[in-house]
């Protein structure tokens, strides 16, 4: 009986386990799912929506595409992120995070339980056997729940993160899970994403990194702070992590031993290039953008969503801009700019020395004047007006422009163009005054598309941009249209001849207020008879006062207005000699008519606009205007080459040194160009030699340049170095030289083409033969150029 009993008991007490345990059990399971369940419907934290899980919010930087496809920059304010597909991150970096952060991944949905375990036994026993979360669990920490908490939270956060790593998994494939994983984190240095990351440290697309730059990126999802390989930053330690990451994929068979004793024995070599906004290739015109896409932005809001509107934000939404810049025209005209600019800068101070000019850099004016210049140049300054803006008293300001700083200033002579130095900020504004400005601007008539735009000697240091927020007086290159006009209203040639005489407009005619009697730039008159084409070619001042007599200013500033001249133009004889103030930018599209056979394009910039998935946004159309006939435009080419091959800009045809002035080309340029295709082109000087001017055209390209002081008193004091010729043309020389050299631009080095049935004669060689035939004449023709 005592045997029964005994038995009794002891399944009874068996009974009652299994009972507990499976109590026991169930609650714990239902437990566990009841916390999976409220942290599924948000009871432990804000859980994502079905949306947000489908589109995942991070702020995507707006790119700017180059026409020939380059990456020119990014706009962005935190997050300076361009997103990567799968096949662009290349098997380097997924074998190293895979390796690295989730050796199971493929074998996984979300959670890896053998891992989880293993690091919550390493945390039991006080052993450190790495973390526990999948590239899934990380992600969904990335996106949706943020930094680490370290009290009690952390274990609903763990918790939420794995409700969310399944559901990623569910929603996504590995491929794009792990695509995300890389284009989300933040590497430092204004490295978001592992596009940036790949640019700013090695230069480099993700798809071309070695194995070894694929590991030290990988390591930094560790702690992209304590592992940033930023110089002086941390060199072993992000060496040792990059170390640990060969070794994990050497443990898992993605290389071999050998290789990867191989690869740890090498330094670290980075190509570090933190990417700012007025640093790297087309700053200025990378400003300029910006400024229309604002403008674009306020007129085109987003889709309606919601019944609402919002506003797009290049700085967020991760805008694709196509632009027509070129890269590597744009690459050569910032060259030529510095190759020209650098020396003519050096002559400017050597002719500015206090020995040589008392008010330098200023000529020709008083104290007075210079005090008040420099007033109004201290008043515009960005130190007067964030102090106005702080609420400080103008004698406060000004107190503060007479103390000494330490400054970083621009200087050509160094390899940075920086040098450190101590001065009060009135100081540095009269230093900046000493250097002179420029602006260019390339463009393919036929399109409208600009190839290159440089605003400025250094963006960093002068953020005005003389391509189109300057306005400087045209000069002679005005006269073009004054010719345009008597050719298409009195159907001149450019073999009808003008005498080189004396030429007054009396008062009261055309509006003029009193008699105008140009003078040439010489002071002199030959009194002979110039063919068109050689006036223009000299710019002779009294042709182009007789032709505009004839045709009458409002004439010319209807064509000005035509060809894209917004400037106000005043209707009275004088803007024969380009008194209007003009900017590079309208410049180069009224010149590209004349190429153009006599068709105005406008300018553009900006040939389509993306959204983040490739929506295309905005399409440009071209917009024109007919203006002038074939036969009139072809006219104008046809005059204008004469400026190349005998007038003011025949130093492109030169392959030596310059003859008749030897010094200028050992001071200034020694640039033998040597051009041999037809160029067809415009120098302007304005008076005192403040602006100097070149517009140049081939038969797909249009190029203008600008030359100048920031004021007028700021100028050579010769007309040696201070005409257009001088000033601008170099540099358009040089920059052709550049493009002609690379054959894949395809710039066009044949004549511009000629309308069939042409019914202006432009063919200037009966009247050579006339001449030549007249013996009283034959002293007369020796240097005649037609």
């Amino acid at each position: 009986m005592a045997k029964k009993a005994v038995k009794k008991k002891e399944t009874t007490s068996f009974l009652r386990f299994i009972k507990w345990f499976w109590i026991l059990f169930i609650t714990g399971v239902s437990t566990v799912a009841l916390v999976f369940i409220l942290a599924s419907r948000g009871w432990l934290g804000e859980m994502p929506t079905f949306e947000s899980l489908e589109n995942p919010q991070t702020n995507l930087a707006s790119e700017v595409i180059s026409g020939d496809g380059v990456l020119l920059s990014k706009y962005y304010l935190d997050d300076n992120r361009t997103p990567v597909k799968y096949e662009d991150l290349g098997k380097n970096l997924v074998d190293a995070l895979v390796a690295t952060e989730d050796a199971r991944y493929y074998e996984h949905s979300g959670i890896d339980a053998r891992s989880f375990f293993r690091a919550l036994f390493a945390k039991l026993t006080f052993r450190n056997a790495g973390g526990g979360s999948t590239i899934s669990q990380q992600l969904a920490r990335q996106l949706f729940v943020g930094v680490r908490v370290k009290d009690w939270r952390k274990y609903t956060q763990k918790i939420r993160e794995w409700v969310i790593a399944t559901r990623l998994e569910r929603n996504y494939t590995k491929e794009e899970i792990m695509t995300m994983y890389f284009n989300i984190y933040d590497f430092g240095n204004n490295a978001d994403g592992i596009r940036s990351a790949a640019k700013i440290y090695f230069g480099k697309e993700p798809v071309q990194l070695k194995v070894e730059e694929a590991a030290m990126l990988v390591g930094m999802f560790k702690n992209s702070s304590l592992y940033n390989p930023r110089p002086h930053r941390n060199p072993e330690g992000t060496k040792n992590r990059r170390d640990v990451v060969l070794a994990q994929m050497a443990k898992y068979d993605y290389i071999s031993q050998k290789e990867k004793d191989s690869l740890q024995s090498l330094e670290m070599k980075l190509n570090y290039n933190p990417e700012s906004h007025r640093d790297g290739l087309a700053t200025y015109f990378r400003m300029y953008l910006q400024g229309y896409m604002n403008k674009w932005i306020s007129k085109n809001p987003k889709p309606a969503l919601d019944g609402e509107r919002d506003k797009w934000n290049i700085y967020l939404d991760g805008l694709k801009i196509y632009t027509t810049i070129d890269s590597r025209m744009q690459a050569n005209a910032e060259d030529a700019v510095s190759q020209h600019m650098t020396k003519l800068q050096a002559e400017f101070f050597h002719q500015n020395t206090p020995e040589r000019n008392k008010t330098a850099p200023f000529l020709g004016v008083d104290k007075k004047q210079i005090d008040r210049i420099m007033e109004r140049a201290m008043k515009n300054s960005d130190r007067w007006r964030q102090m106005k803006k702080e609420g400080k008293s103008e004698k406060i300001i000004r107190a503060s422009f007479t103390k000494k700083k330490d400054m970083t200033v621009f200087d050509w002579k160094s390899e940075t163009k920086e040098k450190d130095t101590i001065m009060t900020p009135l100081d540095s504004i009269r230093y900046y005054k000493t250097f002179l400005r420029t602006a260019m601007m390339s463009m393919e008539p036929q399109t409208g598309h600009v190839k290159a735009w440089v605003g400025g000697i250094n963006y960093k240091h002068f953020q005005y941009d003389n391509v189109i927020q300057g306005s400087m007086q045209a000069g002679s290159t005005f006269k073009p249209f004054v010719y345009a006009a008597a050719i298409d209203q009195l159907r001149y040639s450019p073999c009808d001849e003008l005498p080189d005489t004396q030429y007054c407009i009396e008062a009261d005619k055309h509006g003029n207020p009193e008699a105008w009697c140009p003078k040439n730039s010489d002071g002199k008159y030959s009194g002979k008879n110039y063919t068109l084409k050689k006036a223009l070619a000299n710019s002779v001042n009294t042709i182009t006062a007789q032709l505009i007599d004839k045709v009458g200013p409002k004439s010319v500033a209807i064509i000005a207005k035509n060809l894209g001249i917004t400037a106000d133009i005043p209707e009275v004889p004088s803007i024969a000699l380009g008194t209007p103030d003009v900017n590079v930018y309208e410049m180069v599209g009224a010149y590209g008519a004349f190429v153009n056979q006599g068709v105005y394009v406008k300018p553009v910039m900006v040939t389509r606009i993306e959204d983040k998935n490739g929506t295309v946004l905005y399409e440009y159309v071209p917009e024109t205007k007919d203006v002038l006939s074939k036969d009139v435009a072809y006219a104008m080419l046809d005059l204008m080459q004469g400026v190349t091959q005998g007038g003011s800009g025949t130093r492109l045809r030169t392959t030596g040194a310059n003859k008749w002035n030897k010094a200028y080309d050992e001071v200034i340029t020694g640039y033998p160009y040597g051009f041999k295709n037809p160029i067809a082109g415009k120098t302007g000087t304005t008076q005192n030699q403040s602006d100097g001017w070149f517009m140049g055209m081939v038969p797909n390209l249009v190029t203008g340049v600008w030359v100048g002081g920031d004021d007028k008193p700021i100028h050579f004091k010769s007309i040696t170095y201070g005409q257009g010729a001088s000033m601008a043309l170099p540099i358009w020389g040089l920059y052709m030289k550049k493009n002609y050299e690379n054959k894949e631009l395809g710039i066009s080095d044949k004549s511009f083409p000629k309308p069939k049935n042409l019914s202006i004669n432009v063919d200037c060689s009966k009247i050579l033969k006339e001449a030549a035939a007249d013996k009283e004449n034959a002293d007369d023709l020796e240097g005649l150029d037609f």
